[in-house]
Parts: C-alpha cells; sequence; structure tokens
C-alpha cells in the first residue's frame, strides 16, 4: 500500500482501525466511508476521531452513491487552490528577502 498512497492525491476508503491508522502516518486528505456493517458502529467513531480534527471528511455509506463524486472533486479543488496558494506564497516571501 505504500506505493498506492504515495502516489494518491486523496484516499477514499473505510474507516477501520488499520485504515484509520494509515491514513494518520501518510497524511492524506480522505473521504472516509464508515462501513454500516460492522459491531457497534466502530467505524464512524473511528472517522469522527480525524474529522474532528479537520483530517478527513466522512460520508454516509448511504449517501456515497450519490454525493462521494461531489466530495472528492471538491477536496481536489481544495488541495489544487491551497498548492497553488502555498506555491505562490513561497515566491512572494523569496523576493521579499532580495
Amino acid at each position: 500500500m505504500d506505493y498506492a498512497y504515495a502516489v494518491a492525491d486523496i484516499v477514499i476508503s473505510r474507516a477501520g482501525a488499520s485504515s484509520v491508522s494509515e491514513l494518520c502516518l501518510v497524511k492524506k486528505p480522505c473521504i472516509l466511508i464508515p462501513s454500516p456493517n460492522v459491531a457497534e458502529d466502530h467505524q464512524t467513531k473511528n472517522a469522527m476521531a480525524l474529522v474532528t480534527h479537520n483530517a478527513a471528511i466522512i460520508l454516509k455509506d448511504s449517501d456515497a452513491r450519490e454525493k462521494l463524486c461531489d466530495e472528492a472533486i471538491t477536496l481536489i479543488k481544495i488541495l489544487k487552490n491551497a498548492l497553488s496558494y502555498q506555491k505562490h506564497s513561497g515566491l512572494a516571501f523569496k523576493d521579499s528577502r532580495m
């Protein structure tokens, strides 16, 4: 999975403990879709641990078919804007030190 994470711009995943732990390590923006078929809804709790720190977006399994593509596109646009801002603010910082 390390190669998959390395080339991914975003990750769309279930929210099992192993997946959430890996996502914390790789620090990739992610959309988590907790499985509705698990004991005591623990995947939602796992996902919320990241959501409360603005480290993930949560999407209900029942809403995924309708909303996932839009959520993914929105996240990609946010990342693109953030990278563009970083690039330009870095140039401004370099210019101001001359």
